[in-house]
């Protein structure tokens, strides 16, 4: 078991949204879903029966999903950044991720799926380009990225080497 695992809060569509992350990403599963009980559901006013939470794995990193009522919504300030090596990645990932989301929340890589969760589609090459020891390199790539909502490898690496 892994020490931290994010818990993502939904409104009653946890099962779905686990359903539709483990169809992204290749390495992917469901691994448990409890129920709620009568004890359960009339505290929370689910159904009973209904899915509580969803237990999934994304790539080797597990998640719990919570049908919790319409309490509370993901924002900005969570995210999780999903690391590609090849534009094909960065490309299948953004198509997948942004299908029914939210237009406007999409700048720079980040983009917000259909339940309104945050995503970073990042390739692996930008990490060190931004950190190049000259500053004309990173300041040229940071221009470039500013500029991008899916970000493009090959846009990126002709600012880095424009110097």
């Amino acid at each position: 078991m892994q020490k931290i695992t994010p818990f993502l809060w939904f409104d009653k569509q946890a099962e779905e949204a686990a359903n539709f992350y483990t169809s992204v990403f290749k390495n992917s599963k469901i691994t448990h879903v409890a129920h709620y009980g009568e004890e359960g559901a009339r505290v929370s006013g689910r159904p009973n029966g209904s899915a509580m939470t969803v237990a999934f794995q994304l790539e080797g990193q597990d998640f719990v999903a919570l049908n919790g009522g319409p309490h509370f919504k993901f924002t900005e300030a969570v995210s999780f950044v999903v690391n590609c090596k090849t534009q094909k990645e960065v490309d299948h990932y953004w198509e997948m991720l942004s299908a029914g989301g939210d237009e406007k929340a999409q700048q720079c890589g980040w983009l917000k799926d259909k339940y309104g969760l945050s995503w970073q589609i990042v390739p692996d090459v930008l990490g060190k380009m931004m950190q190049d020891k000259d500053p004309k390199k990173s300041e040229s790539v940071m221009r470039a990225l500013l500029q991008m909502k899916k970000l493009d490898i090959q846009t990126l690496k002709q600012a880095y080497d424009r110097k």
